[in-house]
């Protein structure tokens, strides 16, 4: 079973930028399309962006142009650098592999606010 552990949230004003990572255990990490998903009080859980071992990426509408997802297969390792922040993207952020197939971790809270 794959591990994962997000960290990198914090407490940012509004057009101010975070850098989230999540480390995963295991080498199948590499051979995984890999996402970034978020959940705010009071709503479901959303995907924000996948990225494919290939390099293909898909953004939410809400986050294109802002946000943008890398990997580092060498370090296990998927992030999303946030650029533009807004108060609506304030939630607990996670990782997964595509679809959610691993336990979900902790997730690092962001929040956006002045």
């Amino acid at each position: 079973q794959v591990q994962l552990v997000e960290s990198g949230g914090g407490l940012v004003q509004p057009g101010g930028s975070l850098r989230l990572s999540c480390a995963a255990s295991g080498s199948i990490f590499r051979t995984y399309v890999m996402g970034w998903y978020r959940q705010a009080p009071g709503k479901q859980r959303e995907r924000v962006a996948l990225l494919g071992p290939n390099g293909s990426t898909n953004y939410a509408d809400s986050v294109k142009g802002r946000f943008t997802i890398a990997r580092d297969n060498a370090k296990n390792t998927v992030y999303l650098q946030m650029n533009s922040l807004k108060p609506e993207d304030t939630a607990v952020y996670y990782c997964n592999a595509a679809g959610g197939v691993w336990s979900w971790g902790q997730g690092t809270q962001v929040t956006v606010s002045s």
